[in-house]
């Protein structure tokens, strides 16, 4: 993929790593958990992001570029969330963390993490009680609405163009619920 993206365009300034699956996991229920479920969300949620940015490194150092990753506040505390899936994006907290000091000063490297946000995923969650509880999560957080893509997508054009003495920092993009709960 990048040999490609060398070859077309000769550079690459900028990576969203914006990988995210989870497994269907009965909260508190650690029997039902598989090591194979666990370890398929690790593979796509961490290694592969891992995988990809070390694979980017090259061109990205010579462009002196950034990346972004995607997290999820259910990364920064626990809830209620597939076991899995919650400690996947942790791990991205810290991996974002962990990169941005080893990369440092070339690449800068940052993370969103999204709070309930509108839209297919949720919808596959949340099924029939979509509707309702999306409501209850807006009336919940102070700016009476869920996040949208595009909210996620500015913050992260706002960590590549605006923010360039940023760096090994995750932005909460929730509209004040984390804060406020």
């Amino acid at each position: 993929m990048l040999k490609s993206v060398a070859e077309k365009f000769g550079r690459l300034d900028v990576l969203i790593n914006n990988a995210g699956t989870t497994a269907s996991w009965k909260p508190r229920d650690l029997e039902s958990l598989s090591l194979e479920e666990w370890d398929r969300v690790f593979a796509v949620n961490v290694r592969g992001l891992f995988q990809v940015t070390r694979a980017a490194i090259p061109l990205l150092k010579q462009s002196k570029g950034c990346v972004v990753n995607t997290a999820s506040i259910v990364g920064l505390r626990p809830g209620p969330q597939p076991l899995p899936y919650a400690a996947s994006k942790a791990a991205v907290v810290n991996l974002t963390k962990t990169l941005a000091w080893n990369l440092g000063p070339d690449i800068r490297v940052n993370a969103v993490a999204p709070g309930w946000m509108e839209g297919d995923w949720m919808k596959r969650m949340l099924k029939d009680k979509y509707e309702d509880l999306m409501g209850k999560r807006a009336k919940a957080t102070p700016l009476k609405r869920v996040v949208s893509a595009d909210d996620v997508a500015e913050t992260m054009m706002s960590l590549i163009h605006s923010n360039r003495f940023v760096t090994g920092e995750v932005i909460v993009v929730d509209g004040g619920f984390t804060a406020s709960t």
